[in-house]
């Protein structure tokens, strides 16, 4: 990575975290529905990047999301999981061009970009609210917060896409 994809990093780094812990935890649309847009800095970090790196900073930013939330470590476990999977998520999603680097999640196709972000958000979602429940009684819980959670989350992850891919 040259310095000014670091740089990049630690600025999407440090906005999408303050973002989600000043403003986006807050909403509770409905008493429980939340956009998580940290999401997206795990999934446009570079395809070139360190995958070791990748892993801990998605710790780190999960980590810090359960220090405002007062979560307990479920967001940093369901970004470990999701930052483990990106590289097979990134190949069903992309295929072919994933696999000679010639791919960016803001360039590629609608298709491909809401298969790529949709299956990344649930599975994080599956997981976050599963060890959040922690109760296989409350299995609908877990599914109806994963679903309208994971859709509000879409939604708004798609849109800055979409808004930030226009400007450059």
């Amino acid at each position: 990575m040259q310095n000014s994809d670091i740089i990049s990093n630690i600025i999407r780094f440090i906005v999408v975290l303050l973002l989600q812990v000043l403003l986006l935890n807050h909403i509770n649309f409905l008493g429980y529905i939340n956009p998580y847009l940290y999401l997206l800095f795990i999934l446009l970090y570079p395809f070139t990047g360190n995958k070791s790196l990748l892993i801990f900073l998605s710790f780190l930013l999960g980590f810090c999301v359960d220090v405002f939330a007062d979560s307990g470590g479920v967001h940093a476990a369901a970004s470990v999981f999701v930052a483990w999977l990106r590289p097979w998520l990134l190949k069903f999603s992309f295929g072919v061009s994933y696999e000679y680097n010639a791919v960016r999640v803001s360039k590629g196709s609608l298709s491909q970009q809401l298969t790529l972000i949709t299956l990344f958000v649930l599975l994080h979602h599956l997981v976050l609210f599963s060890m959040e429940v922690f109760n296989v009684s409350h299995i609908l819980l877990v599914l109806k917060s994963t679903l309208f959670n994971g859709l509000f989350s879409i939604l708004v992850i798609q849109c800055v896409i979409l808004i930030f891919s226009r400007n450059s």
